[in-house]
């Protein structure tokens, strides 16, 4: 029986498309819309009773897991307990997909300490909330460093599966990313060989966060590719502005006892978290950027709020939900489907908070990074982007590795490495 899933795939496009033609709901372009009732035409698809009875039997509903960070200060607002604006985003692009489909999202909040990141055995059950919600939904959008690896893979084995904003290296899962690696390349780039900013504290992400190691990794790079720049240290921090400003309060108490001079720009793992250090530097009179520059990543919208704007890096982040709500659709329509990974491009976003001229506002395309590999190179975003790819074929030692996206020809090919 042809389903709607083949419709989708002889016409090169997601089911939900092919549903909103179906449904004559907007928007879908002509040539996109004629090229689905072509599909269909030659496939003979029709939704006869056995398709809707297939439907009915599901439930209509995909789950949501995002973290809820634990061991926060009482004086932290509750809101980011539970939530980071990065994810509000993912919500969004996600919500506006199912609506077309006319299903719905659970979301849930998983405790750090109900999921540790550390390595778990063989035989350790699925944590018990995962598995009661597994049992409510049709699949599962699983954010990253929610889930460690052996649960995850198992919990696959139960239930349709897609990280969002996940570890490329990630296994015998769906993930779908910003291309992190690229975009803290450029950001940390521009700090240093635009506006000569050689030495640099950073602000991290949680252990457990993917992102923020990918991130890490990239400004790593670009201080070894340029002699006489420093990292002069670094707090790891919880992708929250309260710890954004905790951290710049104990880098100026620090260099303010040994009598050492603030870095010359302070790189941020995420705009939150940069909102922090920026509200803590002019608390304290330190101007920005004249003496300190501040950068984030995300472009959430305060970014553009602060004072000075922050430069920072735009990831896709409805984008990331929407695709990603794409994929767990296809899989639970056909669970065969091989894992894949799918990156989508970053974008630079240059506000004055690292130097450049007041009240301007420049978005420049992220160079992909290329890395090479002896047996299986795989180019990562766009293949529309005009700008010459980065290659960085040696990475400096370090503890976390360089994403390994082109690396594992056993469990994924290029084609199912997605350029978008």
């Amino acid at each position: 029986m042809v389903t709607l899933y083949d419709v989708a795939r002889r016409a090169g496009v997601s089911i939900a498309t092919v549903s909103r033609v179906l449904h004559g709901k907007e928007p879908v372009r002509e040539t996109t819309r004629a090229r689905v009732r072509a599909a269909i035409e030659e496939l003979g698809y029709v939704p006869d009773g056995a398709a809707q009875s297939l439907a009915r039997s599901r439930k209509d509903v995909i789950g949501l897991v995002c973290v809820e960070h634990t061991g926060l200060k009482p004086n932290q607002y509750d809101i980011e307990s539970m939530s980071l604006l990065f994810y509000d985003e993912v919500m969004r692009g996600v919500e506006a997909r199912i609506r077309e489909l006319s299903w719905s999202l659970l979301i849930t909040f998983l405790r750090e300490d109900e999921n540790s990141g550390a390595t778990l055995p063989e035989d350790e059950p699925v944590a018990p909330r995962l598995l009661a919600l597994s049992g409510k939904v049709d699949g599962l959008l699983i954010g990253e460093g929610v889930v460690p690896q052996p649960v995850l893979a198992r919990l696959a084995k139960r239930v349709p599966v897609v990280v969002v904003a996940g570890d490329t290296a990630q296994r015998g899962v769906d993930v779908v990313s910003a291309d992190n690696l690229s975009g803290a390349h450029a950001l940390v780039e521009h700090l240093v060989a635009d506006h000569g900013r050689r030495r640099l504290f950073h602000v991290d992400g949680p252990a457990t966060a993917p992102d923020a190691a990918a991130r890490r990794v990239a400004m790593q790079a670009v201080i070894e590719a340029h002699p006489g720049t420093l990292l002069t240290g670094s707090y790891s921090g919880r992708f929250t502005v309260h710890s954004g400003q905790e951290a710049a309060e104990r880098l100026l108490a620090d260099t303010q006892a040994v009598g050492r001079p603030l870095p010359d720009a302070i790189i941020c793992a995420n705009d939150q978290m940069a909102i922090g250090v920026v509200r803590a530097l002019t608390a304290r009179g330190v101007r920005i950027p004249e003496e300190v520059a501040v950068v984030g990543f995300d472009d959430i919208f305060p970014a553009s709020l602060t004072d000075p704007p922050l430069t920072t890096v735009h990831q896709p982040m409805r984008k990331i939900g929407e695709r990603g709500c794409d994929r767990l659709i296809e899989r639970i329509t056909d669970p065969s489907l091989r894992p894949r990974i799918e990156l989508l491009p970053a974008e630079l976003v240059l506000r004055s908070s690292c130097g450049c001229p007041s009240g301007t506002v420049t978005r420049r395309q992220v160079a992909p990074i290329i890395r090479r590999k002896p047996t299986n190179t795989v180019k990562l975003p766009s293949p529309t982007q005009r700008v010459a790819p980065v290659t960085l074929p040696d990475y400096p030692a370090s503890s976390t590795r360089l994403p390994d996206y082109a690396g594992r020809a056993g469990d994924l090919t290029n084609d199912e490495i997605l350029e978008r």
